[in-house]
Order: C-alpha cells, then structure tokens, then sequence
C-alpha cells in the first residue's frame, strides 16, 4: 500500500516554474514507477512524465518535453516535477502516481489527490 500526497502548487506568471513534490508512506515507494498526470477543467486526465523505480528512465509527454523534469529520491520517498517555462496550458490540477512504467493511468495503483497549478498569461 502507498499513500501519495502532492505539494508545491500554486499561482504563477507564464515563463515562471514550479517545483511539485509528491510524498509518499509505505515501505515498498522504491518498487513502484512513478508518474505525474494533469487534468485541466472539461478535458481528460493526460499523462505528464514518469520515471521507473530506479530512476534510470524517464519519459514526458511531447507537450512538457525540454521544460519539465522529473526525479526521485527513494531515500526521502519522495518524486519531484520541475517545471519550467510555464504556459497558460500547463493550468490543471496536478496528480502523482505509484504503478507501472506507463503513460496510461491505467498502469497505476495508487493516486494522491492532486495539487493546482495555474498559469497566468
């Protein structure tokens, strides 16, 4: 079992960044894949980045690719998402997950409740 809860959301300036954090409580976090997905208002949940157990690969989403990072640190059972050069459709409520290597939600277990990132223009 892993609880997930996400932090960093907020308020900010297109071009400006963010870190989100995702915390998580269970012996068996450095098991698990991780994953970040966004939803922004009236559209479907979309993948954003994951990163396998080890952290040895990553993959994002073409629509974040060269401005987003994400990284894990298994000691502090914690994932991040650095994201730069933010845009007014990064705005969306931010969700991390544990499961599989996958860019479908599908492929994972466990959710947090998400955190909101907004962007303005």
């Amino acid at each position: 079992q892993v609880h997930l809860v996400e932090s960093g959301g907020g308020l900010v300036q297109a071009g400006g960044s963010l870190r989100l954090s995702c915390a998580a409580s269970g012996r068996t976090f450095s098991r698990y894949a991780m994953g970040w997905f966004r939803q922004a208002p009236g559209k479907e949940r979309e993948f954003v980045a994951a990163i396998r157990w080890s952290g040895s690969n990553t993959n994002y989403a073409d629509s974040v690719k060269g401005r987003f990072t994400i990284s894990r640190d298994n000691v502090k059972n914690t994932v991040y998402l650095q994201m730069n050069s933010l845009k007014p459709e990064d705005t969306a409520v931010y969700y991390c997950a544990a499961g599989d290597f996958s860019i479908s939600y599908y492929g994972y277990d466990y959710w947090g409740q998400g955190t909101q990132v907004t962007v303005s223009s």
